[in-house]
């Protein structure tokens, strides 16, 4: 397991269970919990309410924020030790929306990765074509954004099953924005006040099913080659934004295997947090816990010529977020 270091801000939230049975919380059982100093409180009993998970907690944001900064400095509570919980996925999402080609660096060197054979271009001549689309791109305020299943979440030190079929897994670590309240067309400017708070997540992606092979016009296949089980390894904490800062100046690092593939800050991303979620809204409404994922930056095994099989480690970090750690292994087949 990565090492569970205090992130940014006096506390954060997360979703837990306890490794040994207790009277009050049997062995298996989940429970939200707010995190501060290494020391875990059980918000399903600190609460006026008693939420059945830590969505409840988000779905009450506002009412709830001023507490958990009360809660957080009171020592006469029941805390427990975090080295004696179980970490899980922090939320169940209604809903997640995934943002692709947000990282500049990251959608040149997939243009360059997935060059045809009979290409004319020079490597030069792809990169700079595709860097001039990016720029018309967010001169035209037009971020790109597709649906996820939450049944793809799993938990930030869970193992990820690598499917059978998949030939080409990959690993794709984004910042993810956690909403608070209802969101419905609003504005750029009104948009940050929806976001509770934020996240680590890793959107893998099987390439070889990223486009349909049956019929290149219908394009993009996201149901084939990113909605296997355990294709969203989420947290380990939700940090309130208040504790975040600038979510644009973050820094995002991948490691496989002890080596650093993804090292790159959010202030490559075309479109912020700020514009996906308003973007997003003018069409959906966007819920109390859903997801906003931000995109993944350079350094994707399809760039490294390297993809995931049975025994690989991912180490995953955010700038303030804390750290994830999945092992890879291969789906059992009969």
């Amino acid at each position: 397991m990565a090492t569970l270091a205090q992130p940014a801000g006096p506390f954060a939230l997360g979703t837990f269970s306890v490794r040994e049975a207790r009277e009050e919380a049997p062995a298996g059982q989940t429970f939200p919990g707010l995190l501060a100093e290494g020391r875990v409180l059980d918000l399903s009993r600190a609460l006026g309410f008693a939420p059945a998970g830590l969505r409840a907690v988000v779905e009450r944001w506002e009412e709830t924020l001023p507490v958990l900064r009360a809660l957080t400095d009171d020592d006469t509570l029941d805390w427990r030790p975090l080295e004696g919980l179980r970490v899980h996925a922090p939320l169940e999402p209604r809903q997640i929306f995934q943002s692709g080609a947000n990282y500049r660096q990251h959608v040149i060197d997939l243009e360059v990765a997935h060059r045809s054979p009979d290409d004319p271009r020079t490597v030069e001549e792809a990169r700079a074509e595709i860097a001039a689309v990016m720029d018309r791109r967010a001169a035209e305020d037009l971020p790109y954004v597709f649906i996820g299943l939450p049944s793809t979440v799993t938990g930030p030190f869970d193992e990820v099953v690598l499917p059978s079929w998949a030939e080409q897994p990959d690993w794709e670590l984004e910042l993810a924005a956690v909403i608070a309240k209802p969101a419905y067309r609003v504005s750029v400017e009104e948009a940050l006040e929806h976001v509770a708070g934020y996240t680590i997540a890793n959107d893998l992606t099987d390439r070889a099913t990223v486009f349909r092979r049956d019929m290149k016009a219908i394009g993009t296949d996201w149901l084939r080659c990113k909605n296997a089980p355990g294709f969203t390894p989420l947290g380990p904490w939700i940090v309130p934004a208040e504790s975040v800062g600038d979510p644009g100046d973050l820094r995002v690092t991948l490691k496989l295997n002890g080596e650093t593939m993804q090292d790159e800050s959010t202030k490559d991303m075309l479109f912020g947090v700020a514009r996906l979620v308003s973007y997003i809204s003018q069409t959906s409404r966007l819920l109390p816990g859903d997801l906003v994922l931000t995109g993944s930056p350079a350094g994707n095994g399809i760039h490294w010529g390297r993809l995931l099989r049975d025994g690989d480690v991912m180490d995953g970090s955010i700038t303030g977020l804390g750290a994830q750690r999945t092992r890879c292994v291969a789906e059992e087949t009969a």
